[in-house]
């Protein structure tokens, strides 16, 4: 394994790993006929990734890019997008990841709050960005993947600098904030580097081989998880990220077969959706080590380690500090939302809401640090333009994660729930307040509240309550107002953002200084989704196609 130094950058690192790992494998793209790219699946070994590496940064160099500008990426999960990242890298270019699932207004907000200089952009998704880039302030030039090498706009200023420093922003990754619109975390090559390093050497069932492991990843490089997390864990190792293009249950185990996949990343609803198919035969005919993931319902875990013959290591992490907690140390606390105990690198604290320490057993917000001396060591260097909310989160000097959890005798930390007005649903952390600032913006709605609710498949769902204005109550039927709803809600919000669930009421409980009670709108023990009128708008919501 190559142990990056204090000041080693993604480039430097990269070059070290081609000259390490050679003929090895470092990406792939598992064969998928049906795939619009790729359909016989692809392998880039590290020399090859190298070498592509070394004529984009030509390409990038000449073009003027480098130190200090941002390049948006809306590329979804192909291969390119990382040997393009790993080129602006290494320049001191910052990679900007683009959710494909944005709507215009939300696409928009991302170009005006990063200031991008570039995109990067495939054909099939240019309306989608051209879209979003007409509601922008900022006009960015954009360049097709397919037209790279011919067409790349030069930079608006040229740099005269392509040396990053560990310190250097290299991804700009967007997290739902809780006061509305997303926060920018802006990661460093350091910060990158540490997550993958501090992953690798876990210990106990988190083994990684000296002849590296085949990462199985279908999680979205938009995200850290798959982009940082496991990426930089596999060029350290001379590993290999099996990158598929999203998961699909019919598919996951012929491609962790056909891709000799030894580690597999998942979520909680990735369980749940395997759990549920036929058993078979072939459910142990895998070379899968273990699992690395999170949100696992704990009645499911013992079964499907039982099932498929491999244990899933339920792990704690967030875009500010990916490097994990997880519990990969025999004897295991299956079914109890156990994620570790705090290590050399990051330490913690379970706080009151005064800031007091809690006794062991008792919930509270779970704070986190580096060590006393360096509490921000391999954190995250900010949210981009918000000094204030960064400081609001470093308050004391421990990182506020906005999470409760307990902590036991053993020193075995258990998740309970987010403290942060946060929706989770199918790995996507949606903010509650940002889909109430859109829903106000209907001409119909006088107050929204919005809320999670339990969702079998999908860990939660969205569930707005809607208080009308009042010439709206009787002015159209229940049916045509749920569809005015909805569709703007569609246009304005990522698919998975959209309220899966709709309740009309009178009034919305308030405090004397009018802060909306969420907790009082259907009482405690109280199941929402039985209620009558209840409306169930799941099946309306669809992943939208790239256009063009």
């Amino acid at each position: 394994m190559l142990t990056p130094h204090e000041s080693a950058t993604i480039g430097g690192v990269l070059q070290e790993a081609a000259a390490a790992f050679a003929g090895r494998p470092l990406l792939v793209a598992p064969p998928n006929p049906a795939r619009a790219y790729d359909p016989e699946g692809r392998t880039i070994t590290y020399a090859q990734a190298a070498d592509a590496v070394q004529k984009l940064m030509a390409l990038y160099r000449q073009a003027g890019y480098g130190q200090g500008h941002r390049i948006a990426l809306l590329l979804e999960n192909r291969l390119e997008h990382m040997l393009h990242k790993l080129a602006m890298n290494a320049l001191g270019i910052c990679c900007v990841p683009v959710n494909p699932d944005y709507r215009p207004r939300e696409l928009a907000y991302l170009i005006d709050h990063a200031h991008v200089d570039l995109a990067v952009v495939l054909q099939s998704r240019q309306a989608d960005w051209q879209a979003g880039a007409r509601e922008a302030t900022w006009q960015p030039p954009a360049v097709l993947l397919e037209q790279f090498g011919a067409a790349l706009p030069s930079a608006p200023t040229p740099a005269t600098h392509w040396t990053p420093e560990a310190d250097t922003p290299a991804s700009i990754l967007y997290t739902s904030g809780t006061t509305g619109r997303p926060k920018g975390c802006v990661l460093s090559h350091r910060y990158e580097l540490a997550a993958g390093a501090y992953y690798a050497t876990r210990g106990g069932l988190v083994d990684f081989r000296p002849e590296g492991e085949r990462i199985y990843n279908p999680l979205p490089l938009f995200h850290v998880n798959a982009s940082i997390l496991s990426f930089y864990a596999a060029l350290l190792t001379g590993s290999c990220q099996v990158q598929t293009d999203r998961f699909q249950p019919s598919r996951w185990w012929q491609e962790i077969r056909e891709t000799q996949a030894t580690v597999v990343h998942y979520l909680g609803v990735i369980v749940q959706m395997l759990c549920v198919q036929p058993p078979s035969p072939a459910d142990r005919q895998h070379g899968v080590r273990f699992g690395m993931g999170a949100g696992v319902e704990p009645q499911l875990h013992a079964a499907f380690e039982e099932r498929f013959g491999f244990p899933l290591l339920e792990l704690w992490g967030m875009t500010e500090n990916v490097r994990i907690l997880v519990d990969c140390h025999p004897p295991r606390q299956l079914g109890t939302r156990a994620f570790g105990r705090c290590t050399p690198g990051i330490e913690v604290r379970i706080a009151d809401d005064a800031g007091a320490d809690v006794p062991d057993g008792t919930p509270g917000e779970m704070l986190i640090r580096h060590s006393a001396a360096t509490p921000r060591k391999d954190f995250f260097s900010g949210y981009l333009g918000d000094e204030a909310a960064t400081e609001a989160a470093w308050r004391g000097g421990w990182f506020h994660t906005g999470d409760v959890v307990t902590r036991d005798a053993t020193g075995m930390l258990h998740f309970v729930e987010r403290r942060k007005n946060i929706i989770r649903r199918s790995g996507e952390n949606i903010a509650a307040a940002e889909v109430e600032a859109w829903l106000l913006t209907h001409p119909d709605v006088e107050l929204a509240a919005v809320i999670a609710v339990p969702d079998d498949i999908r860990e939660e769902e969205v569930l707005a309550c809607i208080v009308l204005k009042p010439r709206a109550r009787e002015a159209q039927g229940q049916e045509a107002l749920l569809r005015s709803l909805f569709a703007h809600c569609e246009a304005g919000l990522a698919y998975f953002k959209t309220p899966g669930w709709v309740w009309f009421s009178e009034q919305i409980p308030t405090t004397g200084t009018q802060k909306i009670q969420k907790h009082s709108i259907f009482g405690a023990g109280v199941d929402p989704r039985s209620l009558p009128g209840m409306h169930d708008l799941r099946a309306w919501k669809k992943r939208q196609k790239a256009q063009g």
